[in-house]
């Protein structure tokens, strides 16, 4: 049996239903033996990328697999893909974005896949989700706390917590989810 890891994934999209699809993709990524330990709140964020796109709504997740990261990789590009990612520009709008923001502590550099996240230490949009379910986390490279990161951070684009958190979020941000909830 393959060594169970434990990930930190950002999910986020600003197309179409985002708060349903990433209902959605968590339901695939549980579908597909990934066990998610704890969500974090939904957040609509300010884009990074091009003016005039809507706003993101993203989540972090802490999930435990037994996939090596390459491995997880492609899990995450194949339910971008089913929920109907479309090759884009870069930081422009898209249905669904999964990215690997840490794997322990793992450090990776390829061509194709690079952990800890190469922007995690200065955006926003991901720190603070991460900092509410993992705020003590180190860093691998920095060496920083997530709450560290997060108040250092110079990013100044905003992230707001969205009111209701969807019904496969229990409330209480650093509980985890039931088994098989979607």
């Amino acid at each position: 049996m393959a060594r169970r890891r434990i990930y930190h994934l950002g999910l986020g999209g600003n197309l179409g239903d985002p708060v349903r699809r990433l209902a959605r993709a968590r339901a695939l990524l549980e579908r597909n033996g990934v066990r998610i330990r704890t969500a974090s709140s939904l957040y609509r964020t300010e884009p990074v990328g091009p003016i005039g796109q809507p706003w993101f709504i993203n989540q972090v997740l802490e999930v435990e697999a037994g996939l090596s990261p390459v491995e997880m990789l492609r899990l995450a590009k194949s339910i971008e893909r089913r929920l109907g990612r479309i090759p884009g520009p870069r930081n422009g709008p898209r249905t669904l974005d999964i990215d690997i923001l840490l794997a322990g502590t793992t450090v990776l550099r390829t061509a194709d896949l690079a952990i800890p996240h190469p922007r995690l230490a200065g955006r926003k949009f991901v720190l603070v989700p991460l900092a509410e379910i993992a705020p003590r986390r180190i860093h691998p490279v920095t060496k920083k706390t997530i709450a560290a990161l997060k108040k250092a951070s110079a990013d100044q684009a905003i992230v707001e917590r969205l009111k209701r958190r969807p019904s496969s979020v229990r409330a209480g941000a650093n509980r985890p989810l039931r088994p098989g909830s979607k």
